[in-house]
């Protein structure tokens, strides 16, 4: 009886249907486990560099030389990447209008399309940032009912043994229901860290994309000042 209610004996002597189950909700929490470690290494670099980038920024340093700094100090960073795409723009205008109007663009069409170029920057990082978190959402919201589906069919196929051994005991019962509900112990152990994992990372992305909305309504008033009405 005890060798019978061993975990790993159950599952390899659970039906195809239950077996089954169980494989995808083990894929399915590998697969969750994979975005989870991912997602905590990249939001935690983007938080990290974001604060290093920042302390740059605001020290009056040269935008030139931040510029330049970017690639070797801050490699695939949301918010030095905005800032790149929209000094870039910046830089670009004041190439084109510097003959007619030295060291000044003129405003309205300057501002504008360094606005533009900071927004779709903005919304690039968010596509980048947001990757996968609905995966997160799918596992969590769906793997208690994969499980419980692995559970209502172990049950079934237990009453079905049942009706065909005329044997109710305890005994006989306990392996069929314990198959069965390994299913819904296999699917809360794959939704409750996607579920964790995915309410903490919304979070954090509002936190990052709140500080990248604030930076770009910074840098454009920044950039204002050297634009000509």
């Amino acid at each position: 009886m005890n060798e019978q209610l061993n975990i790993i004996t159950l599952i390899i002597q659970a039906g195809p249907v239950v077996k089954g189950v169980l494989i995808l909700l083990a894929l399915l929490s590998i697969a969750s486990w994979g975005v989870i470690f991912n997602k905590l290494r990249t939001y935690q670099s983007a938080k990290s560099k974001a604060a290093a980038f920042s302390e740059t920024f605001w020290s009056g340093a040269d935008m030139d030389s931040i510029l330049a700094g970017i690639p070797s100090r801050y490699p695939n960073s949301p918010l030095p990447n905005i800032f790149q795409a929209g000094y870039r723009e910046y830089m670009r205008q004041r190439r084109e209008t510097d003959e007619n109007n030295p060291g000044k663009i003129v405003a309205g069409g300057g501002l504008d399309g360094i606005r533009r170029a900071l927004d779709a920057a903005l919304s690039r990082e968010m596509d980048g940032l947001s990757r996968n978190l609905s995966f997160l959402a799918t596992v969590g919201s769906t793997s208690p009912f994969i499980g419980l589906f692995g559970t209502v069919w172990g049950i079934v196929n237990a009453f079905q043994g049942i009706a065909m051994t005329q044997n109710t005991s305890l005994t006989a019962v306990a392996p069929g229901i314990a198959e069965a509900l390994v299913a819904t112990a296999f699917g809360l152990v794959a939704a409750i860290p996607a579920v964790v994992a995915y309410n903490k990372f919304t979070s954090d992305l509002k936190q990052i994309s709140s500080q990248m909305d604030q930076f770009s309504a910074e840098f454009l008033n920044i950039m204002s000042r050297h634009i000509r009405n």
